[in-house]
């Protein structure tokens, strides 16, 4: 079997199975975003890590090295947000072919600093190595939480409605300014888009709120688009859900650049991914609340865009009128070895037409 047929998320259930049964101070091991670990009493000690691979997850001409180093603590950063936690230290591991100009590492080192400055966390440590050509950035970041604070994917409730904060798509659209830098639109549109797809902000403040307010029950960041992330917190949660396709925070860069391509910005926000907002399920009588909270303490918009149903009925993305409209999305999330990366593979690779 080639790893191709096995999928991403079938090569981690894969390695899982060789590993033994985690002792009784990991509370949540392999499978999620971020490792959850009881060191001691009092606050659970959280782990992630992600990566970013020239010509995989980003093209060297078309993002600068400063803008990459505060990418990649910010998406490691909204991990950690979307468990309710507090990034602390954080690790780099670098592999560098050795005719790339200095100036690079200082570049991303400074944007690095710059992105974790912000989360209130500091760099200590690291690694580097030689490689032949691509350059492959590997971010490992530390932080906490208090045990009443996680949330988790798997608590999802039937009856939970669904909420998300801020706007959807406009990454995806950034995406598209990459490949066809020509497309007419504003600038206003150019600028947010490119901004939310090569500088993204992570909810981290959204999420230590969320955390705190006792009433949400499970939750993602929309790092692999929206219907692939519910997809994640619907599977650990074993309930299904729907989606009201009108109450969808498209932003606004992403129907105009959308627009310009001839494409659907709603499909973008459903499915671009990278946008790492936060999805959770919340109790329904909490949402106003919640919504009001948000407000008040970060300035961050949310609102319900659907609720959890039972498993039985799967996910489902209905229109206004009450018509199932599922089969218009792509509803799998990002996979490194299935067909949709080879598509964003692609989409990133190509050359304007």
């Amino acid at each position: 079997m080639k790893i191709s047929e096995l999928g991403e998320f079938g090569l981690i259930e894969r390695i899982a199975s060789f590993l033994p049964a985690a002792r009784s101070n990991v509370v949540v091991g392999i499978g999620d975003d971020v490792a959850v670990l009881q060191v001691r009493h009092g606050n659970y000690l959280l782990a992630t890590c992600d990566i970013q691979v020239e010509n995989v997850h980003f093209l060297a001409g078309k993002i600068t090295p400063y803008q990459l180093g505060r990418k990649i603590v910010a998406i490691n950063v909204s991990d950690i947000a979307a468990m309710g936690g507090s990034p602390d230290w954080a690790l780099v591991s670098l592999a560098l072919p050795k005719h790339q100009q200095v100036d690079f590492v200082d570049d991303l080192y400074r944007g690095m600093q710059e992105q974790i400055d912000a989360a209130g966390a500091d760099i200590v440590g690291g690694n580097i190595s030689e490689v032949p050509k691509d350059v492959v950035v590997d971010f490992f970041l530390l932080g906490n939480v208090a045990p009443q604070h996680l949330i988790r994917r798997n608590g999802a409730k039937q009856g939970d409605l669904i909420m998300v904060t801020g706007t959807l798509g406009d990454s995806r659209a950034g995406l598209e300014l990459v490949r066809v830098q020509h497309l007419l639109v504003s600038d206003n549109a150019r600028r947010q888009a490119s901004q939310r797809h090569l500088t993204p902000w992570p909810r981290l403040l959204e999420g230590q709120v969320l955390g705190r307010c006792g009433n949400v029950h499970a939750m993602a960041d929309v790092s692999d688009g929206l219907l692939g992330d519910l997809g994640h917190i619907c599977g650990a949660s074993g309930v299904g859900a729907e989606i009201w396709a009108e109450d969808i925070p498209v932003g606004n860069a992403c129907l105009e650049v959308a627009a310009a391509s001839g494409k659907d910005g709603q499909e973008w926000a459903m499915t671009g991914g990278e946008d790492y907002e936060l999805l959770f399920a919340a109790a329904p009588h909490a949402v106003q609340e919640i919504a009001a909270m948000l407000l008040n303490e970060t300035g961050t918009s949310s609102r319900v865009i659907g609720r959890v149903v039972s498993a039985k009925d799967g996910i489902r993305v209905l229109l206004a009128d009450g018509r199932d409209a599922t089969r218009n999305f792509q509803r799998s999330g990002w996979d490194h070895f299935t067909a949709n990366a080879r598509d964003a593979q692609d989409l990133l690779t190509q050359n304007e037409p």
